[in-house]
């Protein structure tokens, strides 16, 4: 695949780009986006993050030297750029394949990738504790942290800014790549020539001398002058907050300029204190498709490069739609109902909502613990809040969760998409904790439904139970099952599917028409199999499970979730309180962090598929049978 780069190919690593001239980097730069695009359009992935980045990511890497610099990148949707140009570039092809490199960082991947994330607004955190441990060390490396503007909405962001201002570090970088807002004016020839002043050598010797001198006089000048420097910086840029915050701040650069974004690091290499620089950039740049709809082309599927459309395979309607729909109708019904979501609007399938309810729909930007608590708020006034969330994304607001929702036993629901293995986006993004850390918190009704008709009735139940409410289902494409109407499930009940003999199987959410396929299979050969779809994981169905009990004496759970006190330890605590002797597995996410990798093959891997069900029946028949012989 490298073969038809000229640069690319014959490119040998971060030392190798020092030594080439600016029109080589330009081609470099091309040649890379090309490279990106070509095996997304295969692989899908973070397309416009990683195409927007790569002046950005020349520059770091001529300017610096890592790893014995040490670059943080925010989540790693845009560091695809960053994996080529370090040692990735003949592993690229693997991109979020199983076996293959992952579409983040990872630090067990490369001594390039300083720090692995896959949820935002972390960059500044983590870069400042590296400066902090060098300081201690003796090393004057340099520490430089790349954080979107989106991440910037994070309170964690300003949280470390905050401290970092404090600590006033030197050699400490933080770059912001501002991507959303097309380039200003005043970020053209001028702008970039003043900046290139200020963080200049003169400028700020100048600057430097004329406060110490104005120190002697007093704090009266020395305030003065501070003033009259962020109304002169105010004119041209939108730096005076960072100026607070005790940032040297230089801004705002043109992110797609090559010499100006390489002279600028160069010179704030030698500002004394922290610095940001504030750079501007075109999300999907060089694709056309990606710069007309960045959003969309933030993380796609496998697409056609000429004309930007993507692979699509015939699929019933996905999870998410199922939800996106349902929320609408029962909006329409009812003028309570609100909906928050942290920057995930048209990830959890709320596009039509905010277009036909814009005054009860509220995307408060990538803000998990703000939502919660904004959603609590709402809550006290009398309103049906629902709080959708990625599963992965919910933990972040795990206190807000427990102190702000449960204790006060709040009526919001949490509608928690991406729950189970997610596929291609791997360990950051599996949703396999929630019935974990959900299950424990008390006043949680938690739940999780077998199909989409169960999934419309959950969330109308929990929308109207009065209390704290989280429905889960996962990731990708649903049973295409015909949908009407909502339908109360009184909550703590679970649904006997299926009859058996010596085994029962209790499954939550996916793993249910699993293990109904697994049962069928091995009907037909004699062995009766019971399955109940326990779709409340909080409270279960105690008076269910214990008439199971009496009629079974093996259980099997399966759920996509850790097994690590998850559904299936809700049973066994069930039995153990209850005094009952039963033979139970638990089946689930073992207790390792599972790689990314085709959805439908992670699940096979770790056995909560119809194969793996039938498997763990057959053993553990075959396993009694030599225990009876």
């Amino acid at each position: 695949m490298l073969e038809k780069f000229e640069i690319l190919r014959s490119y040998r690593g971060p030392s190798h780009i020092k030594e080439l001239s600016y029109e080589e980097l330009e081609k470099l730069a091309q040649e890379v986006r090309d490279y990106i695009i070509e095996v997304t359009s295969k692989n899908g992935g973070h397309v416009g993050p990683g195409l927007g980045v790569v002046e950005l990511t020349i520059a770091l890497l001529r300017v610096f030297d890592p790893p014995k610099d040490t670059i943080v990148w925010d989540i790693g949707h845009q560091g695809y750029p960053w994996k080529i140009l370090t040692d990735r570039k003949e592993k690229f092809p693997t991109l979020r394949q199983y076996g293959g490199i992952a579409g983040f960082l990872r630090r067990e991947e490369s001594p390039y990738d300083a720090f692995g994330a896959g949820h935002s607004s972390t960059s500044i955190s983590a870069a400042l504790g590296f400066r902090v441990a060098k300081d201690l060390k003796g090393d004057d490396s340099y520490t430089v942290a790349v954080i979107g503007d989106g991440a910037m909405t994070a309170g964690m962001a300003f949280e470390a800014l905050n401290n970092a201002g404090h600590l006033r570090p030197d050699r400490f970088i933080v770059i912001l790549n501002d991507n959303e807002m097309s380039i200003s004016p005043n970020v053209g020839a001028i702008s970039t020539y003043l900046n290139r002043i200020i963080s200049g050598h003169f400028v700020q010797e100048t600057r430097q001398k004329i406060k110490s001198l104005l120190k002697h006089l007093g704090e009266t000048p020395v305030r003065f002058m501070k003033l009259t420097e962020e109304f002169l910086k105010g004119l041209i840029s939108p730096g005076v907050i960072f100026e607070e915050l005790g940032f040297n701040y230089i801004g705002v650069l043109d992110g797609h300029d090559l010499r100006s974004l390489e002279d600028t690091l160069s010179n704030v290499k030698d500002i004394k204190g922290p610095v940001l620089v504030h750079i501007v950039t075109k999300k999907g740049k060089g694709y056309a498709p990606a710069e007309k709809d960045p959003v969309k082309w933030h993380g796609v599927a496998p697409y056609k490069i000429e004309s930007g459309t993507f692979i699509k395979k015939p699929s019933p309607p996905n999870w998410t739609s199922v939800f996106g729909k349902a929320i609408v109708e029962l909006a329409r019904e009812d003028e309570k109902i609100v909906v928050i979501t942290p920057a995930m609007r048209e990830g959890s399938g709320l596009v039509e909502f905010s277009k036909e309810f814009p005054d009860r729909f509220f995307d408060v930007g990538i803000a998990e613990q703000h939502a919660c608590t904004f959603a609590a708020g709402l809550a006290c006034e009398g309103m049906k809040p629902v709080a959708a969330y990625y599963s992965t994304f919910l933990q972040r607001a795990y206190d807000q969760v427990i102190h702000d929702v449960a204790l006060q036993n709040l009526p919001v629901t949490f509608a928690i998409d991406r729950a189970g293995l997610v596929g291609d986006d791997g360990p950051t993004h599996h949703g396999v904790f929630d019935l974990s850390y959900l299950r424990c918190v008390p006043n949680m009704i938690v739940c999780a439904p077998k199909d989409e008709q169960e999934l419309r009735d959950l969330l109308y139940t929990g929308i109207n139970s009065g209390r704290p409410f989280a429905l889960r289902y996962p990731r990708g494409p649903a049973y295409g099952i015909p949908v009407e109407g909502f339908n109360e499930i009184p909550i703590g009940s679970w649904e006997e599917l299926l009859e058996g003999e010596e085994i029962v199987i209790l499954a939550v959410g996916y793993p249910v028409y699993q293990a109904m396929k697994a049962a069928e299979k091995l009907y037909k050969e004699g062995v009766k199999i019971g399955v109940v779809n326990a779709r409340f994981v909080k409270p279960m169905d105690e008076k269910l499970l214990e008439d199971l009990a009496k009629r079974y004496e093996i259980f099997i759970t399966v759920e996509d979730n850790t097994v690590v006190g998850g559904f299936g330890s809700g049973v066994l605590e069930f039995f153990a309180r209850k005094g009952i002797f039963k033979k139970v597995i638990n089946l689930g996410i073992p207790d390792r962090f599972i790689e990314h990798g085709n959805q439908n093959l992670l699940r096979s891997k770790v056995g909560i598929d119809a194969e793996g069900i039938e498997r763990a029946v057959r053993d553990i028949l075959s396993k009694e049978l030599k225990f009876k012989g």
